[in-house]
């Protein structure tokens, strides 16, 4: 039986990962009490990403996979990335043409 462990993570690492994620939990959660208009929606979605992004990363093992499995992730972004700039797009532009809200 093989007993490769060159990617385990080691527990020092996961701990590490664990405590930034309590960090970032607790941010959003400050950022929820403090008024800072459209900002808060902004900062709380790049904090979730930051924290999505290290669960794939870390927990997931993403980093020692093929090359091929961050290109499908990153293309998976890129589309929700487009997806978002054209609702964004639709719904600012509405009312241009006088028949919106």
């Amino acid at each position: 039986m093989s007993t490769d462990t060159s990617h385990i993570s080691s527990v020092r690492t996961l701990v590490a990962v664990f405590l930034a994620l309590m960090v970032f939990t607790a941010l959003t959660t400050a950022v929820a009490y403090v008024d800072l208009g459209a900002g808060s929606t902004a900062i709380a979605l790049a904090i979730a990403f930051t924290k999505a992004s290290l669960v794939v990363w870390f927990f997931m093992n993403v980093r020692f996979n093929t090359k091929l499995i961050p290109v499908v992730i990153l293309g998976g972004l890129f589309f929700l990335l487009v997806l978002f700039v054209e609702t964004f797009a639709d719904y600012g532009s509405r009312g241009w043409f006088g028949n919106g809200r």
